[in-house]
C-alpha cells in the first residue's frame, strides 16, 4: 500500500497518532528555548510544518501570530486541519504534499521549520530531497525543530529491526500499519543532518507510544538545528 493511501487510512480511524488537539510540549519546550536563547519573538515569524497532521502545531503556532503552512500528505488530516483552524479563527496554509518531495515553497522563505514524527517513514532518496528542501527554504540563521524514532537504548526499535528488518539501514516494517520507519543512532542522526544545519541541542528522551490497546516504551531524539 503506498504511503499516502497509509497516512489516509490511519487518520480516517487513528490507531498511532495522537488525537490531541494541543501543540507537542516538546515543542512548546523549544519555542522557550528561541526565546531565551536565540532571542527569536515567535510573533510574526514565517514557519512551515512539515508532516502538519490535524494542525495541532500549526493552528497553535498561528494563533501565537505567526503565518504558517502546512504541508500533509493526507487529504482527510488536512480536512479536519483547516476545520479546526476555522474553529479557532486562524488562517493557516494547508497544501497537500509530500515532504519527500520538491516543495512548492521559495528559497529563502521560512524562518522555522518544524518536524513532529514526520519524516520517519522517509526512505532515503525522499530524506535526501526532505534535507536540501529544508535548508533551501529557511532562510539564513533560520531554525529547524526535529522530533524523530531513537535507536539507542530503545529495545523495542532493536527487535522491531531483529524482527521486520526493512530493506534500508535500520529501517523496520510497521505490518499493523504496513509502513516502513527509520531509527537513528546519535552518530547517525549527527552524520545526517550535520551536513546541512547546526545541530544546537540533541536530546534523548523517553516515552509511550500507545498502540491497539497498548503502551510501549519507546526512545525519541529532539534536535534543535539552525542554518548557518
Amino acid at each position: 500500500m503506498p504511503q499516502k493511501s497509509t497516512w489516509e487510512e490511519e487518520y480516517k480511524d487513528p490507531q498511532l497518532i495522537t488525537k490531541g488537539k494541543g501543540p507537542r510540549k516538546d515543542l512548546q519546550r523549544y519555542l522557550k528555548f528561541l526565546r531565551k536563547t536565540e532571542n527569536v519573538n515567535i510573533e510574526n515569524l514565517n514557519i512551515l510544518d512539515l508532516g502538519s497532521g490535524v494542525g495541532s502545531n500549526a493552528n497553535y503556532l498561528a494563533e501565537m501570530g505567526s503565518r504558517v503552512v502546512g504541508m500533509e500528505i493526507s487529504k482527510t488530516a488536512i480536512r479536519l486541519a483547516k476545520s479546526r483552524a476555522e474553529e479557532l479563527n486562524i488562517d493557516v496554509e494547508y497544501l497537500e504534499a509530500d515532504i519527500g518531495s520538491l516543495y512548492q515553497c521559495e528559497g529563502d522563505s521560512f524562518d522555522l521549520a518544524i518536524d513532529v514524527m514526520s519524516s520517519n517513514s522517509l526512505n532515503e532518496k525522499e530524506r535526501s530531497i526532505y534535507l536540501s528542501e529544508v535548508h533551501r527554504v529557511l532562510k539564513t540563521g533560520g531554525h529547524f525543530f526535529v522530533r524523530t524514532l531513537c535507536k539507542d537504548g530503545d529495545r523495542n526499535a532493536k527487535n522491531l529491526l531483529k524482527q521486520s528488518p526493512g530493506l534500508e539501514h535500520d529501517t523496520y516494517i510497521n505490518k499493523d500499519m504496513n509502513l516502513v520507519e527509520r531509527v537513528f543512532s546519535q552518530e547517525d542522526f549527527t552524520h545526517i543532518y550535520s551536513k546541512f544545519f547546526k545541530i544546537q541541542e540533541l536530546l534523548k528522551k523517553t516515552n509511550y507510544a500507545h498502540f491497539k490497546g497498548q503502551n510501549y516504551k519507546r526512545n525519541y531524539w529532539i534536535a534543535y538545528m539552525k542554518k548557518i
